[in-house]
């Protein structure tokens, strides 16, 4: 058994490195983050960062070179997938940026990983290890360890599971499962040049296509370089362990769509296929020495563009506990008790947004919908306070 450093964060994602980041900064412990893959980086394809993002990385120090490779769009609109109707607007221009304090940016989640990857480098007090799949966590006598793929056990006096959806380190505080939403998600990004009519994109807009059971988010990222797609809908047909949510049934399932959309199709990679899965909140995620982060603690469907968002979150206000609080187990609580309600919050929101998006037809859900986007203004931020200006209420900047 070998003391690697002060903490060790389980997952070099964003929501990981943003923590490592944020606890060397604010306090004078040294952490090592443990990633499973062979190297650090980061799948998928664009992220959307909403202002309490970026307050973070504000915080951290990364805004700046994270804004060279961000695009910062002017609308967030919803369409229509027949019609291509704007059903609703929200503008992100200046009174947008005025309201919440920062900007709304996309960019691709390569970038942003890059970005927290080179800022933790420079950190003499963060370490990387690599090729380890963190199998369980033990404590004793206040220290913390965790165990590898090969039964190496490595010590420290914390552990922060920040190890994703199927965390192993959330095995120590409950014994849910993933929940399959029988949805299922397409996504990847082209060359700006590859699309055959620029009139067919609009480089300034984040476009959500909404129908029922399905919809088709599209947004420029890196600089305008590129242009980042991705196909969702719900399988006709869900077999847990079968073959299902297949490119023949995206096919079948965007039949009719507008003319738009249906080009759209032709330029998304069906190789890969990624279910949409999330998880029941959790009251606790804490115990003793050890806490979880981001999607080890509350892993949400993705139609709130927040599941990132949730995890910086998270980093800022652990760094925060970790400095005013006196042990492990008296600030991993300490940040738990403000991060829980939240985040719970966030991922219910998230799961009835997507039967409001995904809406059948003529159903009471989408008349209800469609009375609330016909009386919206695109300046209307009132909306969007409950997610977006977190941080601005928490400073007192703005009231709840």
């Amino acid at each position: 058994m070998t003391k690697i450093s002060d903490i060790i964060v389980v997952g070099g994602g964003i929501g990981g490195l943003a923590a490592a980041l944020s606890i060397v900064q604010r306090t004078n412990k040294s952490v090592t983050v443990i990633e499973q893959a062979a190297e650090f980086g980061e799948v998928g394809a664009g992220i959307q960062l909403a202002p309490n993002a970026l307050f973070v990385l504000d915080q951290l120090g990364v805004k700046e070179e994270i804004a060279k490779v961000a695009v910062f769009p002017k609308r967030l609109v919803l369409k229509d997938v027949y019609t291509a109707k704007e059903v609703a607007v929200l503008d992100l221009t200046e009174g947008f940026q005025e309201h919440f304090k920062h900007p709304y940016i996309v960019l691709h989640r390569s970038d942003l990983h890059r970005v927290l990857f080179e800022a933790c480098q420079k950190q003499d007090r963060i370490q990387f290890m690599n090729n380890q799949s963190i199998q369980s966590v033990q404590q004793t006598d206040g220290q913390a360890s965790v165990t590898n793929q090969n039964g190496e056990i490595y010590r420290a006096e914390a552990v922060i599971g920040a190890d994703g959806l199927k965390s192993n380190v959330r095995k120590l505080f409950s014994n849910d499962k993933p929940i399959c939403s029988e949805y299922v998600a397409y996504r990847g990004t082209i060359p700006i040049e590859e699309i055959t009519s620029k009139d067919d994109v609009a480089m300034d807009d984040v476009i959500m296509w909404i129908g029922p059971n399905l919809h088709l988010v599209q947004y420029p990222v890196r600089r305008g370089e590129l242009y980042n797609q991705v196909v969702v809908f719900k399988t006709y047909d869900y077999k847990p362990n079968g073959d299902w949510g297949t490119p023949e049934e995206m096919a079948k399932r965007f039949k009719g769509a507008h003319p738009l959309v249906v080009r759209a199709l032709d330029f998304i990679s069906t190789q890969f296929r990624w279910p949409m899965f999330d998880r029941l909140p959790i009251e606790n995620w804490t115990e003793g020495n050890v806490t979880l982060l981001g999607d080890a603690a509350h892993p949400m469907l993705q139609y709130l563009a927040q599941g990132g968002v949730q995890a910086l979150e998270d980093a800022y206000v652990l760094g925060e506990a970790l400095e005013i609080k006196a042990t492990y187990n008296e600030a991993f609580k300490h940040y738990q008790a403000e991060r829980q309600p939240r985040s719970a919050m966030v991922q219910t929101s998230a799961r009835k947004w997507g039967q409001i998006i995904h809406a059948e037809e003529d159903g009471v859900t989408t008349l209800l919908r469609d009375t609330i986007f016909n009386n919206h203004k695109a300046t209307n931020y009132e909306v969007a306070d409950f997610l977006y200006n977190y941080f601005n209420v928490r400073k007192g900047k703005v009231k709840a």
